[in-house]
């Protein structure tokens, strides 16, 4: 089997609370390879988000190995982990947040000319993967004109805009009604194999959790496979 995308190599995450030690992560692994799809359920508190950041290297953990396409990102500097992120990772969340003054194809392009594409490239890759989300017709659209199914469904298509080879979604559907939810999810596990990716994703509806490749359960810090 090919290299992992992403390796946690027990995760130990503590913060302090009111002068006292909380460990949220307690020697937390989990390897994900491309193409594979990733649940993560658990409580309210249970270290669902902590893990999720140092996943994708917007928190650094206290103890542990955080490795991405094999690289150790634990041995890098700020700006070299901030390099690795924006290279290799794209993020989704439970609210879309996308720029309302620019059109759907505007904020899918936005992010690749950050990260130095041409416009017309740019372009191009965004009108790809709004075809592949069905939302072709939609591309002159503000976000203010589309559905909330729509919305996150751009959400995602920006977040794969740079061809990221890891996806963290946190609960990319939390805020849809269940019919939308499993539309907006198929689109999803689609993008995740046309584009060969690697997708972790916390979730609190366990119905969509179960259709993916592996269930994993955090509680109280500790993460074990289902």
């Amino acid at each position: 089997m090919n290299e992992p995308v992403l390796d946690l190599c027990g995760i130990t995450r503590t913060f302090q609370q009111a002068g006292e030690p909380l460990q949220i992560l307690r020697g937390c692994s989990l390897t994900i390879h491309a193409g594979e799809t990733v649940a993560l359920i658990g409580p309210s508190g249970s270290g669902k988000s902590t893990l999720l950041h140092s996943a994708g290297l917007l928190e650094k953990p206290d103890q542990g190995q955080v490795l991405i396409g094999g690289r150790d990102a634990m041995l890098l500097d700020d700006a070299e982990r901030t390099a690795l992120r924006r290279r290799t990772i794209g993020f989704v969340y439970q609210f879309h947040h996308l720029l309302p003054e620019f059109s759907a194809l505007e904020n899918i392009v936005l992010p690749q000319m950050i990260a130095g594409v041409g416009r017309k490239d740019a372009e191009h890759r965004a009108r790809d993967l709004l075809e592949k989300i069905g939302l072709s017709a939609r591309a002159d659209n503000r976000p203010g004109k589309l559905s909330g199914g729509e919305q996150q469904r751009v959400a995602i298509a920006r977040a794969l805009a740079n061809r990221p080879a890891l996806l963290i979604a946190d609960e990319p559907t939390g805020n849809l009604d269940p019919d939308t939810a499993d539309h907006v999810f198929a689109m999803l596990q689609k993008l995740v194999h046309s584009e060969n990716l690697a997708l972790l994703m916390a979730t609190h509806n366990h119905d969509l959790a179960r259709k993916m490749s592996k269930l994993v359960e955090i509680r109280a810090g500790v993460l074990s496979a289902l």
